[in-house]
């Protein structure tokens, strides 16, 4: 499957995060950037190095200069159950904006076809590094990393193309 490419119209599908009220709750895609400017990223693995140091802190340094330039949300997405999504939510106490959500069975990744087969490092199937700016469904950027690099998918690289 080719991935999502600029023009495409982002797939709908259902992922899984924590409310408020700490309770599992599944949320459509559509219903968080439909009529919206949204940055959905994604990452190969929750508390792994280069994720978990960069890419993520990233966004979440960037949030309001991001929110200023009207992104009404930021989106990450990882092949990982939302119990583990909410564990590396909470090791980031200064975060206010980026929405971890679970893409527990891969099938969102999937969607995009943005998987990446990580299973020779004993991780299984995964999600490529990358980040997309979406306005209305319609990727308007498409940074996407090849196997495990981080060179074209940082908050600076969505900042620069907003």
């Amino acid at each position: 499957m080719a991935p999502i490419a600029v023009g495409d119209k982002i797939p709908d599908g259902t992922l899984a995060h924590f409310d408020e009220e700490d309770k599992i709750q599944q949320v459509s895609i559509h219903s968080l950037a439909a009529g919206k400017k949204v940055i959905l990223f994604g990452v190969p693995g929750a508390f792994t190095p280069t994720c978990s140091m960069q890419h993520v802190p990233g966004f979440i340094g960037h949030a309001e200069d991001l929110k200023s330039k009207g992104i009404s949300e930021i989106l990450l997405i990882s092949v990982n159950d939302p119990f583990v999504m909410k564990a590396w939510a909470k090791t980031y106490p200064e975060n206010k904006h980026v929405k971890f959500l679970a893409d527990g069975s891969g099938t969102y990744t999937h969607a995009l076809g943005l998987e990446l087969d990580l299973s020779e490092k004993g991780l299984g199937t995964r999600s490529r590094r990358f980040a997309l700016l979406v306005d209305d469904l319609k990727v308007k950027v498409a940074n996407i990393e090849e196997g495990g690099e981080f060179t074209v998918s940082s908050a600076e690289d969505i900042i620069k193309a907003l």
